[in-house]
């Protein structure tokens, strides 16, 4: 199944009546305020994911800041979107799909097997002249189930054994990689043995994804190959989704490490590496 769908076969999707359910999951680290922009402007039929209550949960710090949801939590959401068995959906957000990642591995990790990312986002259908909407009308309830499971996940003790056996990509800005500067969670630095590979390197400047092959390309650069082992995290699991995208469009498949930073910084017990390597 391909990762992404671009807006002129969205489009043209919608005009022909076949089953969509679109997904806007608008949130940045910081904006509190997702709701308020999908009401300010979304896709004629979008519904709102809220991220941290329906594309995560809380609890120990030590899990992290957004462990993934319970199956029977992530089911009662799914459905409350409307999805139904079958469906299609289509995911986006306004920042690269930075966020609306999250939504697209969660539902490929449930097993709902038809899920694409909205190459561009909102940016890219505004600029096709295409309209938007501010109503925010519930859908009728779906009946898609939920089984976790189809996609690959590590806990803690597998990340950091990780870069023994294979490649562990680090999905945050250098900076944070590097530990010159920590926003948010305990400690700065990075998992000793990871390689930095901030998600900002997958975009082009319109905020839509590399071409495959020059993906392929970057990943291959940090020692990525076919039948490498590949991990993700980033720094709550969020954006290494979006890594994780980007490397199957490269070609690659990938684990997540859903505590990511924001779990192993707050064990500390663990190592913590700085500098460039």
């Amino acid at each position: 199944m391909t990762v992404l769908m671009n807006v002129d076969a969205l489009n043209a999707r919608l005009h022909s009546g076949a089953r969509t359910v679109l997904l806007d999951v608008r949130w940045a680290l910081g904006d509190p305020h997702g709701r308020d922009h999908y009401l300010a402007g979304h896709l004629p039929g979008a519904v709102f994911v809220p991220l941290d209550t329906e594309l995560a949960t809380h609890g120990d710090p030590r899990d992290g800041r957004h462990p993934l949801p319970a199956e029977a939590d992530f089911q009662r959401a799914v459905r409350r979107w409307g999805v139904n068995t079958g469906d299609t959906v289509v995911v986006y957000d306004d920042t690269g799909a930075a966020a609306a990642a999250r939504a697209w591995w969660l539902l490929g990790y449930a097993g709902i097997p038809d899920v694409h990312l909205l190459d561009g986002g909102l940016g890219a259908w505004r600029a096709a002249g295409l309209p938007v909407d501010t109503r925010d009308e519930a859908p009728e309830p779906g009946d898609a189930v939920v089984r976790y499971g189809a996609k690959p996940v590590i806990d803690v003790a597998a990340a950091g054994d990780w870069p023994g056996h294979g490649v562990l990509l680090d999905a945050r800005a250098g900076e944070r990689f590097r530990g010159e500067t920590e926003p948010i969670d305990p400690r700065a630095g990075h998992i000793p043995g990871a390689v930095s590979a901030p998600t900002t390197g997958n975009l082009a400047a319109d905020q839509s994804f590399l071409p495959a092959a020059e993906l392929a390309a970057r990943f291959v650069g940090l020692g990525v190959a076919p039948d490498t082992d590949v991990a993700v995290y980033c720094g709550s699991g969020v954006t290494a989704a979006h890594q994780i995208a980007a490397l199957e469009i490269a070609g690659f498949r990938a684990a997540l490490f859903p505590g990511s930073w924001s779990a192993w910084s707050n064990r500390p017990e663990l190592p913590v590496a700085t500098g460039e390597g």
